[in-house]
């Protein structure tokens, strides 16, 4: 059984703030109108209740993060105008946050929609191009009676109108017509709906959507414009580019590729985290050539329907030995990203942050290791790291992953939250980690509601492993303690040759990436604002110097790194002898340009003719 892992009190840990030109921000509008002005059920009323809630939220965002607060209703008995700013979104001031919540007295109407088109004003537009997360999050106790302009609509209005803006609701003591209201609200503003039924449950809801709010995907690259066909489209070389897509949309982006070099391509598509998505949309990757040929094609799905998370397809060109197929041949190629989306999904743009890197052929005389197919002692049954677990906060998303080496970690986790981490093995090497969901406190009907936990592992190329029928990267969770294995087989050049989904992409070393998610749904199901997550991490065998048959093992450096206890991480090396490493900047071979002698690769296994084309699912 997982390790349980008990819930420290007060405040949970804050994100991380965002880095320089993030682009994120938050505005908090909360219902000034007279109905809050009743008893909540404990002697105070409901804006004395939102106040201290207010407060929690401000006490646990990251220093600096834009800030603001709007109300509606406070200002006149009635009137379907009354909504203020009442403290601009600028670098967070906490105590003019709370000063300006403590003023406000509930007087009148509830004027949402005018609100939610006027919050949209307070955010400030990103700089420089920058994606970020622009959250409008509205507290409410009730439906608008204003009618014009209609809240859903503006919300829909607002969704569709760029990618980053999202709308979270949290009804406090709402049922019936106005809970509807606020669930249609935060669905067309692909945000999330927070059931808040007592003041205890309004403070744990509203820490939750501002801290998810704060701890958005961070992205990096440089800004592309894909174009819907072929023609025009823009040239890539190898590197990390960021570009946005459509429901139904494609994106094209022209490459030269040489004849003998691996190319490697993916792309993550980062949603709002819980925004509404079916368990079939996809993102779908290919490497395209001439008038409608087709070198490779993956298919990523949410493979469930609580809400988006960040969403990743990969594909390869992998030139055959003998270089006589089509996609052998050095020429003008295409990356190609399509999204398909079920009625009713979210219908934003979702920013995309795609990964093109050129892997070079090995150097002449050098013979690869056989491939290693098999998981061996890194499956299921493999003995991992005990003992007592040391703190670790996971990053946003790829780019600030955060390290780990072998052990034990903890950390907490929102719902709709993915947190991210990265594990470096090197030749001959395999990651083999479980993730452990704690055993939490539940809120009364925890028990028969069910959510999930999920974990993936990731290549240096950003390929996502699907575990090959040796594990499974989901698990139900309703707040009792619950566990995922996840691993992948051993690091070897000519695993490149295989067919399988698990095996072909583990064919260079470097930083692995593990992604731990959360379901959305366990807003519904926990006490706590975060869930205790362990992560018991290995990295298993000896790391080679290169990717030739009878590599040595690398000798111990004194600058190696360590973890906090004094053990190797496990540090990959991605180049070794006779070269052959993953780059996503190195400068691309032209087309036709290198002429090198690959080795006989007298230890693949003969399944060459399936390797080209894959089709695979994404948790």
């Amino acid at each position: 059984m997982p390790a349980a892992v008990a819930a420290p009190g007060g405040v949970p840990a804050a994100p991380e703030p965002p880095g320089p030109g993030s682009g994120s921000s938050l505005v908090m509008v909360l219902d000034s109108s007279g109905s809050m002005g009743d008893d909540d059920g404990t002697g105070r009323t409901r804006m004395e209740s939102a106040r201290t809630a207010v407060g929690t939220v401000v006490d646990g965002l990251p220093d600096g993060h834009p800030t603001g607060l709007r109300v509606y209703g406070a200002d006149r008995p009635r009137g379907c105008t009354d909504t203020r700013l009442v403290q601009p979104v600028h670098r967070l001031d906490r105590a003019a946050v709370k000063r300006a919540v403590a003023a406000v007295r509930p007087r009148g109407d509830t004027p949402i929609g005018l609100s939610l088109q006027k919050a949209a004003e307070d955010l400030p537009q990103p700089a420089g191009g920058a994606i970020g997360t622009r959250t409008i999050l509205l507290i409410s106790d009730g439906e608008d009676n204003c009618g014009t302009p209609q809240p859903c609509e503006v919300a829909e209005q607002l969704g569709r109108a760029g990618a980053g803006l999202r709308i979270d609701t949290v009804g406090f003591q709402v049922r019936g017509a106005a809970r509807e209201q606020l669930e249609c609200i935060a669905a067309a503003g692909n945000g999330r709906y927070y059931d808040a039924p007592d003041a205890e449950a309004l403070g744990r809801q509203l820490q939750r959507a501002s801290q998810l709010s704060a701890g958005g995907y961070r992205f990096r690259g440089e800004q592309v414009e894909g174009t819907a066909t072929g023609a025009g489209a823009p040239v890539l070389v190898p590197g990390q580019y960021l570009d946005t897509i459509g429901p139904g949309e494609k994106r094209y982006y022209a490459v030269g590729l040489d004849a003998v070099s691996t190319v490697d391509f993916s792309a993550t598509a980062v949603p709002q985290p819980g925004a509404a998505v079916d368990t079939f949309d996809a993102l779908r990757t290919g490497i395209a050539y001439g008038a409608g040929g087709s070198c490779a094609t993956d298919t990523a799905h949410f493979q469930q329907k609580e809400g988006a998370t960040p969403l990743t397809s990969a594909v390869a060109r992998i030139p055959a030995q003998e270089g006589t197929r089509a996609c052998d041949r050095a020429g003008r190629y295409w990356l190609v990203v399509e999204r398909e989306s079920k009625k009713g999904s979210d219908a934003a743009r979702w920013p995309l942050e795609l990964l093109y890197g050129v892997e070079a052929p090995l150097a002449g005389g050098v013979t690869p290791a056989q491939s290693q197919p098999e998981y061996g002692e890194g499956g299921r049954d493999a003995v991992l790291p005990a003992g007592d677990p040391r703190d670790v906060r996971g990053g946003t998303g790829f780019n600030d992953a955060e390290e780990l080496g072998r052990g034990v970690w903890r950390d907490r986790i929102l719902p709709s939250q993915t947190l991210w981490y990265k594990v470096p093995a090197g030749w001959g090497q395999q990651v083999r980690y479980d993730v452990e969901f704690a055993n939490e406190p539940t809120v009364e009907r925890g028990t028969s509601t069910y959510s999930y936990g999920a974990t993936r592992l990731f290549t240096p190329a950003r390929f996502p492993l699907t575990g090959g029928g040796e594990f499974n990267s989901t698990t139900m969770y309703n707040g009792r303690p619950s566990a995922i294995r996840m691993g992948g087989v051993p690091v070897a050049w000519t695993n490149r040759y295989e067919y399988r989904s698990d095996v072909q992409p583990v064919h260079t070393g470097g930083d692995f990436y593990i992604s731990v998610t959360l379901g959305a749904r366990a807003a519904d199901i926990a006490e706590n604002p975060q869930i205790g997550v362990v992560l018991r991490v290995s990295v298993l065998g000896d790391e080679l110097v290169g990717p030739e048959h009878h590599a040595a093992a690398v000798a111990e450096k004194a600058d190696k790194k360590a973890d906090k206890q004094g053990n190797s991480s496990g540090a990959g090396d991605s180049g070794g002898t006779g070269g052959a490493g993953w780059t996503g900047i190195a400068a691309a071979a032209g087309a036709g340009a290198v002429a090198v002698v690959i080795a006989v690769l007298v230890f693949v296994r003969g399944r060459r003719g399936r390797a080209a084309q894959t089709t695979r699912g994404s948790a």
